[in-house]
């Protein structure tokens, strides 16, 4: 009877141990999650318009707090600085998986955490807390996430987007086929096997689409904004056939 209740005893530590482990390592995740989701609510280029032009940029374009209405209201510059600022809130969202000492060795978890840790991050920057829940569409905070995750098939979906604008100089477009890309990277050129990371590969592509209706619907109407990038290459091919 004595040796029973030692073994239960035992047994009933080592379960409760078990829980509070359980229980401190899902508030800490929790809390790692909430803090990404802050950091995508970071609103750069709502703060960059107040700050250097004293205008808020949902006013103006496309009313999209994004870098590409960025690139049309405020130039170049001041887009691209938008751009590359919400690609780090992606990184750096994603790299507080470090904070969880937990996931330095557990290679699936790992990567699991921070594809949440990264979706936080793209909620945060579609929906920001800190101007009133109405942001920009995620690209570039998607991009800026799937660096930190799989940088090789990041620069698979860059260099389609990069190829697309190229061609059209319709970032919207650009943004749809990059974001195609990364199903079809995940699930053909890699074939990975993972099933939760091909289901993330295409619900990350559905919601670029969801998001770009609007742009679709203008595309198809012919009346969708091309940005003033490469404008300069556009005006030598109009002089050359003038010259023809």
């Amino acid at each position: 009877m004595v040796l029973f209740e030692c073994y239960f005893n035992v047994i009933n530590h080592v379960f409760f141990v078990f829980l509070s482990e359980q229980f401190e390592l899902f508030m800490k995740e929790a809390l790692l999650i909430i803090l990404a989701y802050l950091i995508g609510s970071i609103p750069t280029a709502l703060i960059i318009s107040k700050h250097f032009f004293n205008i808020d940029i949902r006013d103006y374009g496309s009313g999209n707090m994004g870098a590409t209405n960025t690139f049309r209201v405020l130039g170049p510059k001041y887009g691209t600085i938008v751009m590359v600022m919400d690609i780090l809130k992606g990184m750096l969202a994603v790299g507080l998986f470090y904070f969880l000492p937990y996931y330095l060795h557990n290679e699936l978890e790992r990567t699991n955490f921070m594809i949440g840790l990264g979706l936080a991050a793209v909620i945060g920057h579609i929906f920001p807390l800190f101007a009133n829940f109405k942001g920009g569409k995620g690209v570039a905070t998607l991009l800026g996430m799937l660096i930190g995750v799989q940088p090789v098939v990041a620069v698979c979906c860059a260099g389609v987007f990069v190829l697309v604008l190229f061609l059209t100089r319709y970032v919207s477009l650009s943004s749809i086929l990059g974001a195609i890309m990364f199903p079809v990277s995940v699930l053909w050129i890699w074939n990975e096997k993972e099933l939760m990371y091909r289901i993330f590969a295409l619900l990350v592509a559905l919601l670029v689409i969801m998001t770009h209706q609007k742009n679709i619907g203008r595309l198809f109407r012919g009346v969708e904004s091309r940005i003033p990038i490469l404008k300069y290459r556009d005006k030598r091919k109009l002089r050359k056939r003038a010259d023809l």
